[in-house]
């Protein structure tokens, strides 16, 4: 496994135990579609909730959560929906970040919404 997978594997992991930490139950992990892969998909009580986890090691191309951009964001949303197809009934749905900088991690509830 190269540094990269790794780091990134260790990023998820701290994700999802900062989650469970807080009530939440990973029911999916590395979920890959056509369209991108979600890190985790957590239930949160009645909701299901997507997790992009984002790692970066230095601030040289800006913050962890500031690479989730538009077309990274559009990516989750029809990986989510491709998601959501085996789902019924389909629950009340958010989008959540968890930001790492080194291995500090900081959880952004409802980092994006879905128009229309």
């Amino acid at each position: 496994m190269t540094y990269a997978l790794r780091a990134g594997a260790d990023a998820e992991q701290i994700a999802a135990e900062l989650l469970e930490a807080q009530g939440m139950r990973i029911v999916a992990r590395n979920f890959r579609t056509r369209f991108g892969e979600i890190d985790l998909v957590a239930r949160d009580g009645e909701s299901l909730v997507f997790v992009e986890v984002r790692l970066r090691v230095n601030g040289y191309f800006g913050g962890p959560a500031d690479s989730v951009d538009v077309p990274k964001r559009a990516r989750l949303i029809a990986a989510a929906r491709a998601y959501l197809a085996k789902v019924d009934p389909e629950p009340p749905c958010r989008f959540d970040v968890v930001a790492l900088d080194g291995d500090k991690p900081r959880w952004i509830r409802a980092a994006f919404e879905v128009a229309g």
